[in-house]
């Protein structure tokens, strides 16, 4: 806040002022106490009888002058902190405090001398709910306001009686800063002159009980690295360079197009990887794999690491565990270079209870429901969210525009929406109350997700939403206007149930699973899926993927590829979780990450795990350059079966058809044998198949056997050649 540090015999000769009116007693205590709704009203520069009263609340200073016109005053001592003093002066003057500490003597702009700095306009929209930029009006913003350079604080708390602001510049007591009410909205604001990038603040927050506790600020772009839990004022000065991406990533509608993603968990991926460091590595890995999209697991900032991110504090701020918001945005911007978009998970459902974040915010139950039966999470110990609340709606929609305009975000995986969905979710009779028409479903969760998938598909085009959700529920990727959720895609996540349980089964018993592999088809078209082998089936006891296979290690990674040649083929989209890719046989583990050493050569790798690597890095370019594993993923005339119902067999085979109606034919045999001369019935118009991929070739570290001719039906039939546990695909020749 300094604007210089001076002697007294740079200032002009002193000027006596005499004695100010006395505060009334109560605004007095209130002031003093944090709990005044006007500071502005006392403090400053205010016209009364005989000419203008200066008043400061400077605790710890020595002596608080004002200077008007190059000449100083001394202020006189109220005691507590207050210096106040009345000059014979017609107008309120330009003029700048001189605050001597037992450092020297420092000359300040006086912050309340400044007319507020939020417009009628915001004020309006946050209290509507409806301001869709709501990061610009609130939390702390670097700006020149009134010609002076300084940091604008703004908070949203409603049921405080006073609020100041604290923070490094103030060895952490707020008593010199309190902010001013601005009426209804519930906002509180306090322009700070010389306050600027990289000060650390928190909000202290005295509420109508009066107690008095420190919160970090709800909308704050950047956090203190925990253990830390301070906020940061942050400025951008990030420079885009994915002007090509950005512009070209709507041109194809997400259901039609190719998406193949691969999940990353950023602090383990490299652990110890920064932003910037991550960018030179992850582009180029994911690239090489031939991903479309990348998908980081939450990188809000949350305190815990161990939570993976779905503990969320700091909704605005990126974690500063690798780096700062600006580093952040160079790792997308590198991504986007090389032609891969980045899917954020997004954590709306929930938000811990840690006492200096969203938690009770001013002392009353704020961005949770006041009611404790809907307040609390039963499963993680944490809050849920006022849906029903306007300016928490607010809080969120805007939260999840921010990240895509801001970040370039192209696309949003919105976590647990089931829990947000049911008012029952893992309740039981007498926790949960019904809703209006008695039913158990959250109509203003609904109502959320609802305004929040309309307006960023509005805002921000080309970009997507995903929802997790694990129930029926009807219409979670039906658009807003039809009745439905209006996400682009959802998690399918019955397919990964039944799959996963089938292919978990010793090969003799599969056939009395057989359903568990076909079922999905029957509803395949309810919704727009995405197929997801996820970091939530790798961990807590549920084994990797590989591990989960039955038999040998041979036969364990046999199944690992069939199932991944099953999975790309799908109708779908596909998504697979890192160390996935190279059958990393340990589950991931959050402080390791991936075990990379499997790659390496002298570990003999290049059967084992670098097989699988190079069949994840060919089923994507196959995929890729095959409009019929993508085009028609959304209608049922992409799909047809030629054998469903070889259960005894433990064979699949299905086809799938471009726009234009070229088929892929796929072909699946989860049974350890090699079935020759099995015949599958195909499309009349082929002339000859020839096999475009087989999960069983020598270099993805199978046995070789297949069809190296192209093989020509017969009055319809193909005989084809199965290896053991393995998914081939043909295509027309």
């Amino acid at each position: 806040m300094a604007l210089r540090d001076i002697s007294p015999s740079e200032a002009g000769g002193p000027v006596p002022c005499r004695a100010a009116p006395a505060l009334d007693p109560g605004d007095r205590a209130r002031l003093l106490a944090g709990a005044h709704h006007d500071p502005h009203a006392l403090l400053g520069a205010h016209p009364v009888p005989g000419g203008i009263v200066f008043r400061a609340l400077r605790p710890f200073a020595r002596s608080v002058s004002v200077v008007v016109a190059g000449r100083r005053s001394r202020l006189i001592s109220e005691g507590g902190g207050l210096f106040a003093g009345v000059l014979p002066l017609t107008a309120i003057p330009s003029y700048t405090l001189l605050v001597a500490y037992e450092d020297g003597e420092h000359e300040v702009h006086d912050p309340y001398r400044f007319l507020p700095a939020l417009g009628d306009t915001d004020l309006h929209l946050i209290r509507e709910g409806r301001h869709e930029q709501l990061w610009k009006a609130l939390g702390a913003e670097p700006m020149t306001h009134q010609g002076v350079t300084g940091t604008r604080f703004t908070v949203w708390a409603p049921n405080a009686q006073g609020v100041r602001v604290a923070g490094d510049f103030t060895c952490w007591d707020g008593t010199a800063f309190p902010m001013r009410s601005l009426g209804a909205a519930g906002v509180w604001e306090l322009f700070l002159p010389g306050i600027g990038e990289g000060a650390r603040y928190k909000f202290e927050i005295t509420s109508r009980r009066g107690d008095r506790f420190l919160k970090a600020d709800p909308m704050a772009r950047r956090a203190e690295i925990p253990p830390d839990t301070a906020s940061i004022v942050s400025v951008s000065r990030h420079e885009w360079d994915d002007a090509e991406w950005m512009a070209h990533r709507g041109d194809v509608p997400v259901h039609v197009a190719p998406f193949s993603v691969y999940e990353v968990h950023l602090p383990s991926w490299r652990p110890g990887l920064t932003y910037r460091q991550l960018a030179e590595q992850l582009p180029e890995y994911v690239k090489d794999l031939g991903f479309t999209h990348v998908e980081l697991m939450p990188v809000a900032h949350h305190p815990f690491s161990g939570s993976w991110g779905y503990q969320v504090t700091g909704f605005y701020a990126p974690t500063a565990r690798l780096g700062t918001p600006d580093d952040f945005k160079y790792l997308i911007d590198a991504l986007h270079r090389a032609g891969i978009g980045v899917i954020m998970d997004w954590v709306p459902a929930h938000f811990p209870k840690d006492d200096w974040a969203l938690g009770r915010f001013d002392g009353e139950p704020l961005y949770e429901p006041g009611d404790w039966r809907r307040a609390e999470h039963p499963d993680w110990g944490t809050y849920e969210f006022d849906y029903g609340r306007v300016e928490v709606r607010n809080f969120l929609v805007a939260n999840a525009v921010y990240w895509c305009e801001e970040f370039h975000i192209d696309g949003l995986r919105v976590d647990a929406v089931a829990s947000m969905l049911y008012l029952d979710y893992s309740r039981d009779s007498g926790q949960w109350t019904p809703n209006v028409f008695g039913g158990r479903e959250d109509l203003d969760a609904v109502q959320f997700l609802q305004e929040m998938n309309a307006t960023v598909y509005r805002r921000v085009p080309g970009v997507m939403t995903i929802a997790e959700e694990s129930t029926a529920w009807d219409g979670v990727t039906r658009p807003t206007e039809s009745g439905g959720l209006g996400f682009g895609l959802k998690w399918n996540m019955g397919w990964m149930h039944d799959s996963l349980g089938y292919v978990e089964h010793e090969p003799v018993h599969r056939k009395y699973h057989h359903h568990e592999m076909t079922f999905s088809m029957v509803y395949a078209y309810s919704e727009n899926y995405v197929l997801p082998i996820s970091h939530d089936e790798v961990v807590h006891g549920k084994r990797s993927l590989v591990s989960k296979m039955p038999g040998d290690w041979w036969q364990q990674r046999a199944t690992h590829r069939a199932y991944l040649g099953f999975m790309w083929a799908h109708p779908g989209k596909q998504l697979l979780f890192m160390g996935q890719e190279f059958a990393q046989g340990a589950e991931w583990s959050e402080p390791d990450g991936p075990d990379w050493w499997l790659l390496d050569p002298a570990y003999g790798a290049e059967a084992d795990h670098r097989g699988v690597q190079d069949l994840v890095r060919d089923l994507n370019g196959l995929y890729r350059r095959t409009p019929a594993l993508w085009q028609r993923d959304t209608t049922p005339d992409g799909f047809r079966w030629v054998l469903g119902d070889a259960a005894d067999d433990n064979v699949f085979a299905f086809l799938r058809y471009d726009a234009q109606g070229s088929p892929l034919l796929a072909v699946s045999n989860f049974s350890p044998v090699v079935r020759h001369d099995y015949r599958l019935g195909v499309p009349g118009d082929v002339p000859a198949w020839r096999e475009v991929l087989n999960t069983d070739a020598e270099r993805y570290g199978g046995s070789g056997v297949g069809d190296c001719d192209p093989v020509k039906p017969e009055d319809g039939v193909v005989p084809l050649t199965l290896p053991p546990l393995a998914t081939v695909w043909l295509t027309p020749v």
